[in-house]
């Protein structure tokens, strides 16, 4: 919790037909990314979608809303993450925004998906932050370039190991680095890593 604007990085496994009932959020940019299986959202300005592996969710809450999340699968758990970053305007209108993302055809690159410019196709969050993931085969390097110098990066091993500052990252490890602009991981095996740049150090 609470790294610079991060607030938190749920790892949620959902069991068929279960879910997360109408709850309420306010002042939260919440960013969905689904692992393995569907999901089922609903909320109260009447959006009502499918997320599968591939696509990214986002809302800003705003002056609030409520959601809900289910597995409309009756035999297979779902796994995905939910990122909740705090916003950098308070009291926006609630939005909802949605896009599959072809990590393969990038492979061994890291591919923008949230963005405040909303730069190259990314989605668009209200705050200087930005999310990239990649696919990426045993032994390829890839180097990210932070946009701010008060940013932190933090970097998430979805599957796979990678390499990073001396450091070893195995599935679902996780490191957050500061004073830096760039930042060079490599594979150490097939590997899928979530990187999130946020701001929160410095002027």
């Amino acid at each position: 919790m609470n790294f610079g604007a991060l607030r938190v990085l749920n790892d949620d496994v959902v069991a068929p037909g279960m879910g997360f009932g109408t709850h309420p959020h306010a002042d939260m940019e919440i960013v969905s990314i689904p692992i393995t299986g569907s999901l089922a959202h609903k909320d109260s300005t009447g959006n009502a979608e499918i997320i599968r592996s591939g696509d990214v969710q986002i809302m800003s809450a705003g002056t609030g809303l409520t959601h809900s999340e289910f597995n409309p699968d009756k035999a297979h758990e779902v796994n995905f993450l939910q990122i909740w970053v705090l916003p950098e305007k308070r009291g926006i209108s609630p939005r909802y925004e949605q896009k599959a993302f072809d990590l393969e055809s990038a492979r061994n690159s890291f591919v923008l998906l949230v963005s405040p410019e909303k730069a190259n196709g990314s989605l668009w969050i209200n705050q200087q932050a930005r999310f990239w993931q990649g696919i990426f085969d045993q032994g390829v390097t890839a180097k990210l370039e932070l946009a701010y110098d008060n940013s932190g990066i933090y970097l998430f091993v979805i599957h796979g190991s990678i390499s990073v500052l001396g450091e070893t990252l195995r599935p679902r490890d996780a490191i957050g680095i500061t004073e830096t602009n760039s930042l060079t991981v490599e594979a150490l095996e097939g590997s899928r890593v979530l990187a999130i740049e946020v701001p929160g150090w410095g002027d």
